[in-house]
């Protein structure tokens, strides 16, 4: 996983609006009745390559999501976007959620569905192919889809790696 070297340092100077991806109301019986309380997951982004999430959990939706928000800007992670849409093909997996990202050409919109595109939107990601196989659980395909995000690599750096200018990247 390529998470360490993408992280963002300081959210300070970053405008980061946060979407509600799920929300979940949990009951516990008691003795004395029925105790509810909600989990939220929330996914922030600046629409300009950064994205993080976070789970919260209250007795209220609001607290929350409050939590969730709080959560989210405590992990948040860079991501190379080449002309709104990713640099290449990459797929990734967690528990039982397999996800598939494509890039598409400018005009194709973001084709994914629920937890996915509230992710990729949040990044400011505006052209890709996205599917979901396996799992639907929200939980699992935020996860899944930012484990994905945080492996691409933008062409300046497969360059860079492979110690060769970013024009024999793409001309071979």
């Amino acid at each position: 996983m390529a998470t360490k070297n993408n992280r963002v340092k300081s959210t300070n100077d970053l405008e980061l609006k946060d979407r509600l991806v799920a929300i979940n109301r949990v009951t516990k019986v008691t003795k004395g009745g029925r105790a509810f309380s909600f989990a939220a997951i929330v996914v922030v982004g600046n629409e300009d390559g950064v994205i993080g999430w976070g789970l919260g959990k209250a007795n209220e939706v609001t607290a929350a999501i409050a939590k969730g928000v709080e959560a989210a800007k405590k992990n948040l992670i860079k991501v190379p976007v080449h002309k709104g849409t990713i640099p290449h093909e990459q797929s990734a997996k967690f528990g039982g959620s397999r996800i598939f990202l494509k890039p598409a050409s400018e005009g194709t919109g973001v084709k994914a569905g629920g937890a996915m595109r509230a992710v990729l939107e949040s990044v400011g990601i505006t052209d890709v192919l996205a599917k979901s196989k396996g799992s639907s659980n929200p939980h699992n395909l935020v996860k899944a889809t930012i484990s994905a995000l945080s492996e691409l690599r933008s062409p300046a750096q497969i360059a860079q790696n492979r110690g060769v200018s970013i024009d024999k990247v793409f001309n071979g």
